[in-house]
């Protein structure tokens, strides 16, 4: 599959690395139910997906404009912001990464760790720092 323009593919550990750094900004903003799931030999389309979970449309708000400033200050820019305006599902795609920032009742309904459930899965807490 062809990268999109102006991004580069990046190496498996730089996607790796990305999806650690982005979970950690999620957890930076009180982040519920991080998790990471390792989809490179499931598709072509991306290398990771981080999910998590805000209890609030402003603090979904919060946790996508804290990691969109972070990552932008470190020189990585998304490819695209999707939901922004609804805030209950919020996409940001870095490309080899893609971060879902959902409300609980949005994350329950699509599923994506249901819809993923071949990806090696990891999750993310404030235990693990």
């Amino acid at each position: 599959m062809p990268n999109k323009p102006g991004h580069p593919k990046s190496s498996a550990s730089g996607s790796k690395t990305l999806a650690a750094r982005s979970a950690d900004l999620m957890l930076d903003k009180k982040a519920k139910e991080i998790t990471i799931l390792d989809v490179r030999l499931l598709t072509s389309v991306t290398d990771f997906f981080v999910l998590c979970t805000g209890e609030s449309d402003v603090q979904i708000k919060a946790i996508v404009d804290h990691v969109n400033e972070s990552l932008r200050a470190e020189n990585t820019k998304p490819y695209h912001i999707e939901g922004y305006d609804q805030l209950s599902w919020v996409l940001m795609d870095y490309v080899d990464v893609v971060a879902h920032i959902f409300l609980p009742e949005t994350r329950e309904y699509y599923g994506l760790e249901r819809l993923w459930a071949d990806a090696k899965i990891s999750t993310v807490s404030d235990e693990d720092a």
